[in-house]
This record gives C-alpha cells, structure tokens and sequence, in this order.
C-alpha cells in the first residue's frame, strides 16, 4: 500500500466505531466491509492526507482512489470517491474506464450516487471536442447496459447540471427511456433505474418547471 493509502485507512480506522457499523451493515446489506467511520471523518481525513501529501497529480490520484477501491470496505470507498471529487479537474475522459470498473463494483445508492454525481457528471461538463462526445458515447452506452447499476450512474451523472439550469435535457430523456426499456428486458433491480429517475425529476421540478418528462420507450410505447 502507498504511503498515503496507508495513512487513509489508519486514519479511517481509528475514527471506527462498532455500534455505527453494526447499523451501517443493517442498512446497506452484504458486498462491503465497514469500519463506522462518519462521512465527516471520511472528509476530513481525505482533506489531511492532501494536505500531507501535496502536488498529487493525476497518475497519482487516480492510482490512489483505485487503491482505496480495491479493498471492499465502505469508508475507503467513498474515501476514493471524496478524493476524486477534490480533484475532479484532473481527470480526464479516459478515466471513465476506470469510474465504470467502481461502479460496477459499488453497488450501493450511498457510493454510485455522489460517484455519478459529484464526479462523473462534472468530469464531462467539463469535456470539449471529440474527448466530450467519446465520453457522451459512453453514457449512452451506460444507459442501455445490463447491470442497472451503470444504468443508474448513467441517469443521476448530469443532476448537478440540471438543477443549476444546464445539462442536456434530451440526452438525459434519451437515457431514460432507454435504461427503463433495459428494465423490462433484462430485469436486474427496477427500482435501482426508476429511483435514479424519480430522483432527477424531483431534483429538477421546482427549479425547471419548464421541463416536461414523458417516459417514451424507443419503441414507442409510454413508460
């Protein structure tokens, strides 16, 4: 482990507490481990390594939130994640090979949400060019993929943008119809797709009243 992944877990593990991850294993289920760090703890922690290891540039941070990952333990996860949001102007499109890896593995609201929102979606506001429109090719691709959890990060990556009065209204229609048929053809978890998409709308509604979303299959058929 590197010197600052080493520094991040010890950190997270002394702030643990077994009562807070006994609750955190009831509510969020199986597939991770979990210290009981809060999420304040996760922040902070993150914002000393930084502070302790300045000048990370991009092969670093990326190399350090894959380490972070790797471990199936929440905190370090969304430690991962916290991480790259701080440096989100780092990254480039490249690097949705590597988002698409952890939230394959995520699988949880509490880590593919900020991941799609706090880090995806602003990675590709900030795209131009052909580097911008290979990534819009990926969320396409994301929208109509078999684990609904892509499908999922797919939807919730432009939020953000949305709600601050940007983003594409369309593409995000688009994703939504395309990722509700994908429920209807391969099943998976519905409520993990129409979540994201309830989510969105009730983000957007009293901000954007102007934006009218009918969920048309790409069949033609209403959602």
């Amino acid at each position: 482990m590197s010197d600052a992944g080493e520094f991040i877990d010890e950190a997270l593990r002394r702030e643990s507490s077994w009562i807070r991850a006994e609750d955190m294993q009831s509510r969020l289920g199986g597939g991770h481990h979990y210290y009981g760090s809060s999420v304040g703890a996760v922040r902070g922690t993150v914002r000393d390594a930084l502070r302790k290891y300045p000048g990370l540039g991009h092969d670093e941070v990326t190399a350090l939130s894959s380490e972070l990952w790797e471990v199936p333990v929440f905190e370090r996860r969304l430690a991962a994640i916290v991480l790259l949001q701080s440096n989100v102007q780092l990254l480039i499109n490249t690097d949705l090979t590597r988002l698409e890896g952890f939230v394959r593995l995520g699988r949880l609201r509490e880590l593919v949400d900020p991941l799609a929102v706090d880090v995806i979606g602003p990675l590709i506001a900030g795209l131009e060019g052909q580097a911008r429109s290979r990534a819009d090719g990926v969320l396409d691709r994301w929208a109509q993929e078999p684990d609904e959890w892509l499908r999922r990060a797919a939807l919730m990556s432009p939020w953000r943008a949305l709600r601050a009065g940007g983003g594409d209204w369309d593409a995000f229609v688009r994703h939504a119809a395309v990722a509700l048929d994908a429920v209807r053809d391969s099943g998976g978890d519905a409520a993990v797709v129409r979540d994201a998409v309830s989510t969105v709308l009730d983000g957007i509604a009293k901000r954007r009243p102007d934006l009218r979303f009918t969920a048309v299959s790409s069949g033609g058929k209403s959602a």
